[in-house]
């Protein structure tokens, strides 16, 4: 009997989650449909603001033109879609999650996204400008002639903007980590060490290869992990002092 249970419960929540994709996936393609109207616009605008400005973008194969144009319009979709994607995805996950989790995941959503937009904004207009211009300089010393794909142009400013802006999301994973009881904050003045280490190692990836373009990445990565240290105290700090207060009024 308990058998049958678990195998119609399993069949009740893969049911929903059919169901919630349906329900994304038309989300999407309605918004696609703008994304395709918006695309070409979107394609002008990069190229009419520096570093996109200074050069002739080209295409090196009959389908560049059509990934780009696609590329934006699935960008733009997902960018419209995202609060419906994220409402459908806690309306499934949200039932095997405790009270306590899912307030502090509801509570921590807009913190995210706003952590994510600075990030991606610091990654735009910020290190992808130097890493451009860090680039060229180093292709006109060799004297050589700058020709650029608009394919290889993107992949080039996402490999950068992509990365910061998920590494922007720090502070707020941790915090929810913190106060769900995963992480507490004499794990993370433990892990500092490796952190760092961690942070130089992507500072150096994502940003020229040279001394000062790496400091202006990795001083606000470090930053980062510093403010999510001070963000989980007071998480922790709270926590602790509602447990505290709960014992003693029962």
């Amino acid at each position: 009997m308990k058998v049958v249970e678990e195998t119609m419960t399993l069949i009740g929540h893969l049911t929903e989650l059919r169901t919630r994709i349906w329900r994304i996936l038309a989300v999407f393609i309605v918004s696609m449909g703008g994304g395709l109207y918006l695309s070409p616009k979107v394609l002008r605008y990069l190229k009419s603001v520096p570093p996109g400005s200074n050069m002739t973008w080209n295409v090196f194969s009959p389908w560049d033109g059509i990934r780009m144009y696609m590329t934006i319009a699935v960008v733009f979709s997902l960018t419209i879609s995202l609060p419906y994607i994220l409402y459908q995805l806690w309306g499934f996950v949200k039932q095997g999650l405790h009270p306590e989790e899912r307030s502090a995941a509801l509570r921590y959503v807009p913190y995210s996204v706003i952590c994510f937009l600075t990030g991606l904004a610091f990654g735009y207009f910020v290190v992808f400008p130097m890493s451009f211009a860090f680039t060229s300089k180093i292709t006109k010393s060799m004297q050589l002639v700058e020709t650029y794909g608009v394919a290889q142009y993107f992949g080039f400013m996402c490999n950068i903007v992509i990365p910061l802006s998920i590494a922007f999301e720090l502070p707020v994973v941790v915090m929810f980590l913190t106060k769900i009881g995963v992480l507490t904050p004499t794990v993370l003045r433990k892990m500092r060490r490796y952190a760092y280490l961690i942070l130089v190692v992507v500072a150096s990836l994502i940003s020229p290869p040279e001394l000062i373009s790496h400091m202006m990445v990795f001083i606000p990565l470090v930053l980062l992990y510093e403010i999510s240290v001070l963000l989980s105290s007071i998480v922790y700090g709270r926590k602790k002092s509602a447990a505290l207060a709960e014992s003693a009024g029962a």
